[in-house]
């Protein structure tokens, strides 16, 4: 590898963080059941115990992205809790998510549903999540909406788009001002006939009605079957609009698997138009990579560990095209050489130089054997076990 293409892998080696999800470290499941894990975390500092163990042997996932309902049982009060597992566990509270779908008075909806108490209720839960995330110097909101209708004309659509944008600009104008919402969609699930906010174009049209702190979140999990999200990716990034993502894989909808575990190539592309944009602009995306995975068969910090390495190794590989060289085949409609710019460097083995990063910082070469040499696993399982194996009604 030449001294150039070193170069821009160790900054962009340098530059990458990913934050991980609390809830990846918690007993899910699927809607027919559950398979418990008797090293999974339930309770909060669990969570961030965990979570110190990924940060610990990557050295990439310096901050832990919180549920509402979940990792914050009694809401405001206990943010003192939070900020003392900080501490301990060196991790720090990263994006703020609120929960307006689980309870039961969401069943037809929060801030889209008819009812003016429902959506006055939502309403106060996601002032109360911005309140949590300034008193925790978190910047990011980031709301996911489960809201539609799963059946022909039971719903108005076009008032419930009326309600969405009242409620998210009443919810922009609680923001400090370096705080952010982020408003990501989702095609269909758990609502089968319309979803409120289906698409990257009605997210980022609430977006733009919400205020200028309001971007769009893309799950990479949250499309249709073969849909090119780094089209989706490479206009958000030219209209300004994209805020942040929750990566995870999938073979058919939002399956939630580990990054990379079906199509590599497809985050790589993704990488690959963000860096490009970079590039051609000379302006850093201000973009918030986060993991959303949540499976329920790999061990959970092994595969946070696992799917962290991954999204390490696809961001080095993507910074490796030669975007001077891209711009000429571009413009040239050299069709073979341009693609054959992505190819070369996705097939681009850049585990060594990533080791040589690693060695830089004091980091384990070879993080997931570090982990798995620690003991952590057996000294969690021994202390969770039991508690695990009767706990089989809480999600988070």
């Amino acid at each position: 590898m030449n001294s150039s293409r070193s170069t821009r892998m160790f900054e962009a080696l340098e530059a990458f963080r990913i934050e991980i999800p609390s809830w990846g470290f918690a007993n899910t499941g699927t809607r027919f059941g559950k398979f418990l894990q008797p090293a999974a975390a339930s309770t909060t500092e669990e969570k961030f115990s965990d979570a110190g163990e990924v940060h610990r042997v990557t050295g990439i996932c310096p901050t832990i992205a919180l549920h509402v309902l979940w990792d914050f049982p009694e809401g405001i009060a206990s943010i003192e809790q939070i900020a003392g597992l900080s501490t301990r566990y060196g991790i720090q509270a990263g994006s703020i998510n609120p929960n307006v779908f689980q309870d039961q008075i969401y069943k037809h909806g929060s801030l889209g549903n008819p009812d003016a108490s429902v959506r006055s209720n939502a309403l106060e839960h996601l002032k109360e999540s911005i309140n949590i995330a300034r008193r925790l110097d978190s910047r990011d909101i980031s709301l996911w909406f489960a809201d539609g209708s799963s059946y022909p004309g039971t719903a108005n659509i076009r008032q419930r788009k009326a309600y969405f944008e009242a409620g998210l600009k009443e919810a922009h104008s609680h923001l400090s001002a370096e705080q952010r919402l982020l408003v990501e969609y989702k095609p269909f699930e758990p609502a089968f006939y319309h979803t409120d906010i289906a698409d990257w174009g009605m997210a980022l049209h609430l977006a733009r009605s919400a205020g200028p702190q309001a971007k769009v979140l893309v799950d990479t999990g949250h499309h249709y079957h073969s849909q090119n999200i780094e089209q989706i990716v490479a206009w958000l990034l030219s209209e300004g609009m994209l805020g942040g993502f929750h990566f995870n894989d999938r073979r058919y909808a939002d399956d939630d698997l580990t990054i990379g575990s079906m199509d590599p190539y497809q985050v790589f592309r993704i990488f690959h138009e963000i860096l490009f944009y970079q590039w051609e602009t000379q302006h850093k995306a201000d973009i918030a990579y986060m993991i959303d995975q949540s499976h329920n068969l790999k061990a959970k910090t092994e595969e946070m560990i696992q799917t962290a390495v991954m999204a390490q190794q696809l961001f080095a590989k993507a910074a490796l095209v030669d975007y001077e060289a891209l711009a000429k085949a571009q413009l040239e409609s050299d069709l073979i050489g341009a693609e054959s710019l992505l190819q070369d460097a996705f097939q681009t083995d850049v585990r060594p130089a990533i080791e040589d990063w690693r060695d830089s910082k004091r980091l384990p070469l070879d993080p997931l054997e570090a982990f798995r040499e620690s003991g952590y696993l057996e000294r969690i399982t021994k202390d969770r076990a039991a508690r695990n194996s009767q706990n089989v009604s809480s999600y988070a």
